[in-house]
């Protein structure tokens, strides 16, 4: 046990020791969001979020522009 601890405590080892656990982390993360559909569409809606600088209780896959349309009114 002590000859492991020593390996992945030199510095050489230990950079390919968190290489390989930050990529299996993001791999891992990126196959559950795209695995499954109905989850991927939700977080493909999520994306214009940031972009969105209305507080507005509307479906947000309508276009801000057809929002506008219809408050002006």
């Amino acid at each position: 046990m002590a000859e492991i601890w020593n390996w992945i405590t030199d510095l050489g080892n230990s950079k390919i020791v968190a290489l390989l656990l930050f990529m299996s982390t993001f791999i891992a993360i990126v196959i559950y969001l795209f695995s499954n559909r109905r989850r991927s569409t939700r977080f493909e809606s999520y994306r214009y979020i940031p972009l969105d600088d209305e507080d507005s209780d509307l479906d947000p896959n309508v276009a801000s522009g057809d929002r506008n349309k219809g408050e002006r009114s």
